[in-house]
């Protein structure tokens, strides 16, 4: 499997991010997941990069997914139903 470079922002509230990283988790795909509650500089990064103050925002390599989209994340990391 292709090693990709995952960040996941979200908050400790979030039922979507806490499902995000469940499915990874579930496929054994290494992520790092960054605290936007806790970290003011990542939800500025995050608000720039991707116009939304939602979580969860996803980068997979280059790619900016805002919410829990599995069709775009499945294409993203070549995961086939």
């Amino acid at each position: 499997m292709t090693k990709h470079n995952i960040k996941i922002y979200g908050t400790k509230t979030c039922a979507y991010c806490d499902s995000l990283k469940e499915y990874l988790d579930e496929r054994g795909i290494e992520y790092k997941y960054i605290d936007v509650s806790e970290d003011k500089e990542a939800i500025k990064y995050i608000i720039e990069k991707s116009g939304q103050m939602g979580v969860p925002v996803s980068e997979i390599d280059d790619e900016v997914i805002v919410g829990f989209d599995k069709v775009k994340i499945d294409k993203l990391l070549g995961i086939k139903k």
